[in-house]
């Protein structure tokens, strides 16, 4: 675990908030932007829903947190999200949790096994697009998809796009961050950089390193706004 030194803004010392990324990368891009804030705590649990959940509910049985998020790079859905930009998950649905059947793909909430949506904290997700918005960067906001296996087919995104309509991204960790954060009764946002279309799959034509900037320039951000 890694967490940033003392720096905190008048009015919020309080308030602490624990960040959970994927990787060793996305964790320093956060820390980055955060620029030694002590209220922030940063984790890389691991790539993921199951190491995210183990990750991000063994940092809340270790210290008090008020507000939890999951930041990292994603892939974008066309027209809704391009390469650079950020999304903020409205919701965060485990959209391969479920079952095939001769009618198609059904949810395990189709299936009667519970929610697979966690809906993020509204007002402060409404703050932080605003915030983004208002310091020139390109944010959209709608559910983000956790996927057990990353898209790579137009087949497959046209039927997640059809399946949950106005998906902005998808990602591997979100819901089982909100799970933890939810089962302890914590807000719970997702943050994703975009850093490629969800889609056929072109590992070459990624742009990681844009993605990496806008997710620092998007934690500079978040010292203002929790």
């Amino acid at each position: 675990m890694t967490s940033a030194t003392p720096n905190d803004a008048a009015g919020q010392a309080e308030r602490r908030v624990l960040i959970v990324t994927a990787v060793a990368a996305e964790r320093d891009a956060v820390l980055r932007g955060l620029q030694g804030s002590s209220r922030f705590h940063v984790v890389a649990a691991g790539a993921g829903t199951a190491a995210a959940a183990a990750g991000t509910a063994a940092a809340l049985a270790a210290g008090s947190y008020d507000c939890v998020i999951n930041a990292g790079i994603g892939g974008g859905f066309p027209g809704v999200a391009p390469v650079g930009s950020l999304v903020i998950a409205s919701e965060m649905i485990a959209a391969d949790l479920g079952a095939e059947t001769p009618e198609g793909f059904r949810s395990a909430a189709e299936l009667g096994f519970g929610s697979v949506t966690v809906p993020g904290d509204s007002g402060t997700v409404e703050a932080l697009t605003a915030a983004l918005t208002a310091a020139g960067l390109a944010v959209s906001t709608g559910p983000v998809l956790t996927v057990s296996t990353a898209t790579g087919t137009a087949e497959t995104a046209a039927a997640l796009a059809a399946r949950h309509p106005g998906a902005a991204a998808e990602a591997m960790e979100g819901h089982g961050v909100a799970v933890a954060a939810h089962a302890l009764g914590l807000p719970v946002l997702e943050l994703r950089a975009i850093s490629n279309p969800v889609g056929p799959r072109d590992r070459a034509a990624w742009a990681i390193g844009e993605a990496m900037d806008a997710l620092a320039a998007a934690a500079a951000i978040l010292k203002e706004v929790l």
